[in-house]
């Protein structure tokens, strides 16, 4: 039986998906013993792309296998900001 996991994309990441499925949680449909990374691949997002993966509001890595009722976000990587203080 398919588990059925929340997912999220964040930021950018929404410009890879197909329109209808940008800026907002979507439930999807995933066999038993799909990963992080293969959900979000089947979502036509690259992992080279992704930065974190939060299940359950836990930091996971993209081997992590998704489970039925999972909330997962996953967020893009972002480019290095200066925050230093140059005075």
């Amino acid at each position: 039986m398919p588990h059925r996991v929340e997912v999220r994309f964040i930021a950018g990441l929404n410009d890879l998906l197909p329109p209808g499925r940008r800026g907002r949680p979507m439930t999807i449909e995933v066999a038993v013993g799909t990963t992080a990374k293969d959900l979000a691949e089947s979502l036509g997002v690259p992992h080279t792309e992704i930065a974190v993966i939060v299940v359950n509001g836990e930091s996971v890595d993209f081997g992590h296998p998704v489970r039925d009722g999972d909330r997962m976000s996953v967020y893009p990587v972002f480019e290095a900001l200066d925050v230093s203080d140059s005075g």
